[in-house]
């Protein structure tokens, strides 16, 4: 990520390796008609859109993309879906077999950044978008029924490695190739990696985001409510 990068030593630089879109296909594994999980790398430039009136009604989120699920999935938190491309060949080699970009369901596969090292509120640019780092991604029936692997809720979740959601602060347009350049990174100390324990192998644990306060989404804000509950330092999160 320019001079700010997460391994200032990382080859290749931080960038984006594919950008991949969903369409409509139908959805078994879950009580939702349709899935756009089975994306595919997209051979234009994709546009980004930002919250607001400009968005047509459809939300944030990359135009061209299908969400099935939108009880669960998309919205201005999950608007965007980095996964690494590093992350993705490490399971390649595991499961012996052949992932893709796109393979795990993930707008921007990425090159050179240490997703789980993200913290929580980070704000990157790419192209001329501007993207906020929000909360892990958490894996899911159609996640498990896509792959067909046996037991792929349990080993995703314990690998510890889930990649991110993000925002979109500023629309624009991004594409194949462009940099990730990290324009601000809270000091807070709190990382992708954290909150996805927090909210899958270690909820006691939660109290420790507490530091990310105005950074952490809602759900997480519970989860570290409840878990200062009666400790006398509900106040950190503020």
């Amino acid at each position: 990520m320019t001079q700010q990068q997460h391994r200032p030593d990382a080859t290749p630089p931080a960038r984006v390796l594919s950008v991949n879109l969903g369409r409509a296909e139908p959805n078994p594994w879950k009580n939702a008609e349709t899935t756009g999980f089975g994306k595919r790398p997209s051979a234009d430039r994709v546009h980004v859109r930002a919250p607001g009136p400009k968005d047509g009604g459809l939300g944030s989120g990359l135009v061209g993309d299908h969400v099935g699920d939108r009880q669960n999935h998309g919205g201005d938190l999950q608007a965007v879906y980095a996964y690494g491309a590093e992350d993705l060949r490490r399971w390649a080699e595991r499961l012996g077999r052949e992932l893709p970009p796109g393979a795990f369901g993930e707008n921007l596969t990425t090159e050179g950044v240490d997703l789980a090292d993200c913290r929580l509120g980070e704000r990157w640019r790419v192209g001329s978008t501007e993207l906020v780092v929000t909360v892990p991604r958490m894996p899911c029936s159609t996640f498990r029924g896509w792959l067909g692997v046996r037991g792929w809720l349990r080993l995703f979740t314990q690998d510890g490695r889930p990649g991110t959601y993000l925002s979109v602060a500023v629309a624009g347009d991004l594409g194949a190739g462009d940099d990730i350049e990290l324009l601000h990174r809270p000091d807070h100390g709190v990382s992708v990696a954290d909150a996805f324990r927090a909210m899958t192998t270690d909820r006691d644990g939660a109290a420790a985001l507490a530091p990310a306060g105005a950074h952490l989404a809602p759900g997480l804000r519970e989860l570290v409510r409840a878990a200062l509950a009666g400790t006398g330092r509900e106040d950190r999160l503020f």
